[in-house]
C-alpha cells in the first residue's frame, strides 16, 4: 500500500448533532443557527457533511443516534453542540461519556482555557469534551455560536487537517488515509 501524501488534504465525513429543547428542526436555519454554523465551517474547510440531526436533551435518544453514527463505516467525526452546561435537563456529557473508548481530555481543558478570557469563571461550567469511539472522533461543545466558532477555528479544524504537525487526529479515525504521529 502506498504511503499517504502528507502534503495533501484529506476530507473527512462529519456528522453534526444539535442538542436542544428549544429548537424545532435541524433543517430550519432559524431554529438551528449553531448547527448551520458548524456545517458551514466544516464545508468551508473542505470536509463532507455526512449526517445531521437535532435532538432534545434526552440521553437515550442521543446515545441511540450517536451509537448509529459510531457504528457507521463512513462517519469519521461527530460535532455535537448544546446540552453541555449545568442547566437542569442538560445531558450531553452524561450521554456521551459511556460511549467513549478513549477520552481526549485536552479538548475540554483547552476549550475552557480559551473561553475563560471571554467568560471569566463561568467557563468552569462548560462540559466541553471529546473522545474516540470505534474510530469515530466526537467533539461536544456548548451550543452558542461563539462557542462553536471558538472550538472549530482554534481546536477542531486544525486537528482535522492531516497537514497539522507535529500530529493531528486524522490518523486516528476509521478509514483514514493518513498515518502520522504514532498511528
Amino acid at each position: 500500500m502506498p504511503k499517504p501524501d502528507l502534503r495533501r488534504f484529506y476530507p473527512l465525513n462529519i456528522a453534526v448533532l444539535t442538542v436542544s429543547d428549544s429548537r424545532s428542526s435541524a433543517n430550519d436555519s432559524k431554529s438551528d443557527s449553531s448547527g448551520d454554523l458548524l456545517c458551514g465551517l466544516l464545508q468551508s474547510a473542505d470536509h463532507q457533511l455526512a449526517a445531521r440531526a437535532l435532538l432534545p436533551n434526552n440521553k437515550y435518544q442521543l446515545r441511540a443516534t450517536l451509537s448509529q453514527w459510531i457504528a457507521s463505516d463512513t462517519i469519521q467525526v461527530v460535532l455535537i453542540n448544546g446540552g453541555t452546561g449545568f442547566n437542569k435537563g442538560n445531558c450531553t456529557v452524561e450521554a456521551i461519556t459511556p460511549l467513549l473508548d478513549r477520552p481526549v481530555p485536552g479538548f475540554g481543558e483547552l476549550f475552557r482555557q480559551l473561553s475563560f478570557s471571554e467568560l471569566g469563571s463561568a467557563a468552569l461550567q462548560s462540559g466541553a469534551l471529546a473522545g474516540l469511539a470505534n474510530g469515530t472522533l466526537l467533539f461536544a461543545m456548548p451550543g452558542s455560536g461563539g462557542a462553536c466558532t471558538l472550538a472549530m477555528q482554534q481546536l477542531i479544524l486544525p486537528q482535522l487537517d492531516n497537514k497539522t504537525g507535529p500530529c493531528n487526529f486524522v490518523a486516528h479515525v476509521k478509514n483514514s488515509p493518513s498515518q502520522s504521529c504514532g498511528a
